[in-house]
């Protein structure tokens, strides 16, 4: 199959070729997928997107146009693409749904430990010869109250994280899981969660019931001094409304893998440039909040395992096989 990747990087580029055995011819792309750029998959038969590439119903259709068959996700998330447009078009969605739950858990945890012993200011204080102590204290894990919200692999995983941490775990799903029960887990509401939790991390997707999930009603039921941390989707969270809880204080932490308006930030090297998004300008002068670009997700592993089942979903529409992953509406 000729496919047209679309917003790759480097480590995509090696990852994919690592394990492309010659089957698939693959043309790479740094570039989005969208109206734009859809011409760029003309003789292709199918396209391999990611995040935040748009698949809506303009770009869906350039692509039935040029004759692709086949979307290929290689992310778990599939909230970019019109499933519907792509249904009338005749077009499969597929995508990889669990690479590796591992490497996002850890990562939330990292924010957790980042933010509350502060060790990025200690690093970069230590580089300049300052070695005070000084507005470093943090808390103690042990016995604190972490709120999960959405407890599938990634959520559980993280949970065991927590409960090796000595955390007291709640957790809100609207399809609670008797293995998250067999950890020891209480499943609660929404607003007991909020009311509870010392901490509260997000793992489910991002869906019409779950956009800003966490608004203005949530951050007023929030306890006072809580800390926030979102490695799922970045709409789960109203970004303006988080300013004013970090402002009057409280959200205390507010770590972010993810940002509702990072397609245009995250994934590029902007160093030289002028932000244009006050929104995340403003966030990132707050001294309590930690923000990574999407990174999570970013493990050899996570990476062998995104490159093995998208090739392999490639390989199973060429030979017309059953599509296991497939994406229905």
């Amino acid at each position: 199959m000729k496919v047209a990747f679309f917003s790759t990087k480097s480590y995509d580029i090696s990852s994919f070729e690592k394990h492309n055995t010659g089957n698939h011819e693959i043309i790479f792309y740094e570039s989005t997928l969208n109206t734009k750029t859809a011409k760029l998959t003309q003789g292709c038969d199918a396209v391999c997107a990611f995040v935040n590439d748009h698949l809506h119903e303009r770009t869906i259709k350039l692509l039935s146009e040029y004759d692709v068959k086949l979307i290929a996700m290689r992310c778990a998330g599939f909230n970019n693409v019109d499933l519907k447009a792509a249904a009338t078009e005749n077009i499969k969605v597929v995508r990889v749904p669990a690479y590796s739950p591992m490497a996002v858990a850890e990562h939330a945890s990292a924010l957790i430990l980042t933010l509350n012993r502060k060790t990025h200011k200690a690093y970069n204080r230590v580089r300049e010869g300052n070695f005070s102590l000084e507005r470093l204290t943090g808390f103690d894990l042990y016995k604190k109250t972490v709120g999960v919200v959405g407890t599938g692999k990634i959520g559980q995983y993280f949970i065991k994280i927590m409960k090796g941490y000595g955390c007291n775990v709640i957790a809100y799903d609207l399809y609670p899981n008797d293995a998250v029960k067999a950890l020891g887990v209480s499943y609660v509401s929404m607003d007991e969660l909020l009311e509870q939790s010392d901490i509260i991390s997000l793992h489910c997707p991002l869906t019409e019931d779950t956009h800003h999930l966490i608004g203005k009603e949530a951050f007023s039921k929030m306890k006072k001094g809580a800390m926030l941390i979102n490695t799922s989707r970045g709409a789960l969270i109203d970004t303006v409304e988080a300013v004013e809880a970090l402002k009057n204080k409280t959200l205390e932490y507010f770590g972010i893998d993810v940002y509702e308006q990072e397609e245009k930030l995250f994934f590029r090297d902007l160093s030289e440039n002028i932000i244009m998004d006050d929104v995340i300008s403003r966030l990132i002068s707050f001294p309590n909040v930690l923000i990574t670009s999407h990174q999570g997700f970013l493990t050899h592993e996570a990476l062998d395992k995104i490159a093995e089942v998208t090739l392999g979903n490639l390989t199973a529409f060429e030979t017309e096989e059953h599509l296991e992953n497939e994406v229905a509406i």
